[in-house]
């Protein structure tokens, strides 16, 4: 029993050690490449069944192929501010330095999905309710998740102070949670166009097979797109805020 507890937390001990900076960017150089080729195997298995296998819609038509970009774009919108905020308030109770980093190099990716998810939830909008945009609580409480990605970037950016920028960016990021199950839940707390969801965990999918299997890959590509994406962010922070650091001099000095 004694040995069993010892190796686990030896694994323990050896995780934490990548929540230096130092640490943690050889690693992610080597999880890049991966999460890379994981982003082109899942879109290029999602698109081909979307587009390709899918049926066509009875009541939609081919117009509701959208859904293969907007739900995922909307999932993962949702799903990084969460990571997001978690990053900021970790960074924000331990003032770790790299917890603050992946909340700053999230941020951007999150504004990217929440921007895709109104962009194309836009275009499915036009042809199914015969305009671009209404006041709707889940397209409304959308925009205002982009304005709150919007306003965590900006604030970071207008202190000069980095740690007071984390600071400030954390406050604002954790207030901002609960807008998510307003989005989430805001067609079955209020009468609104939106339709309800297509896939939950307590109910069986509300379409074809084909169609939930092209949903789910699509969501697993922008969910490596995000990662990898997010990866290369930190690196480029880390070795921003890391400049001043002798492995950061002698990173730069290899690799002239």
């Amino acid at each position: 029993m004694s040995q069993t507890n010892n190796v686990s937390t030896n694994r323990i001990v050896n995780w934490f050690r990548f929540s230096s900076p130092s640490t943690f960017y050889p690693l992610a150089g080597k999880l890049i490449p991966i999460f890379w080729a994981l982003t082109l195997i899942f879109g290029a298995a999602g698109l081909w069944v979307s587009f390709f296998v899918a049926p066509v819609d009875a009541v939609q038509g081919q117009g509701y192929r959208i859904i293969f970009v907007h739900v995922p774009a909307s999932w993962m919108s949702m799903f990084i501010y969460l990571i997001m905020a978690t990053w900021a308030g970790l960074g924000l109770i331990f003032n770790t330095r790299l917890s603050a980093m992946m909340a700053q190099a999230l941020a951007p990716i999150g504004a990217w999905m929440a921007f895709l998810s109104l962009w194309t939830g836009a275009f499915w909008g036009k042809p199914m309710w015969g305009t671009w945009w209404v006041w709707d609580a889940r397209l409304t409480s959308e925009l205002i998740l982009l304005f709150l990605y919007l306003g965590f970037i900006a604030l970071q950016a207008s202190i000069d102070n980095v740690r007071r920028a984390d600071k400030a960016g954390a406050i604002l990021a954790l207030v901002g949670v609960v807008n998510i199950p307003i989005i989430y839940f805001s067609v079955k707390w209020w009468n609104t166009l939106h339709q309800g969801a297509s896939v939950s965990l307590t109910k069986a999918p509300a379409m074809a097979q084909t169609m939930l299997w092209g949903m789910l890959l699509m969501a697993l590509c922008f969910w490596m797109y995000s990662i990898a994406v997010g990866l290369m962010r930190v690196r480029a922070i880390i070795l921003e805020r890391e400049a001043h650091t002798d492995w950061v001099k002698q990173l730069k000095e290899v690799q002239k």
